[in-house]
């Protein structure tokens, strides 16, 4: 009768025990779904975060390109006029200081200042 005696006790203790041991247990659930909702949050910021640096380069590598076009049309304009020999005329004036037969280079330089 004490091998008796002695599991009624025990399983006296786990009734008592098991209510104990669902809310921990439901509390460690709770606490792991919560810490996987963290993780998949800062997961998603992070995500979200690098999205808007990415298209902030985007947009700063797109003005770029819209500078270097600019750029180049402006370059190719200025050759085409210098291929051109009436375009070139006056680069030929300005850095060579040459004239035509018959023709006057005339240089005209700003006036000084007024003193007070």
């Amino acid at each position: 009768m004490a091998g008796r005696r002695s599991r009624t006790r025990s399983n006296g203790a786990l009734r008592r025990a098991r209510p104990v041991l669902r809310a921990a247990g439901r509390l460690l659930a709770a606490a792991v779904v919560l810490l996987l909702v963290v993780l998949v949050a800062v997961q998603y910021a992070r995500a979200i975060g690098e999205d808007v640096s990415a298209s902030r380069q985007l947009s700063a590598i797109r003005a770029d390109i819209g500078s270097l076009r600019r750029q180049r049309d402006e370059q190719e304009r200025e050759v085409r006029r210098l291929r051109d020999p009436e375009g070139a005329i006056p680069e030929i004036h300005d850095r060579l200081r040459l004239v035509r037969p018959n023709e006057a280079l005339i240089f005209v330089s700003p006036q000084p200042a007024a003193s007070p």
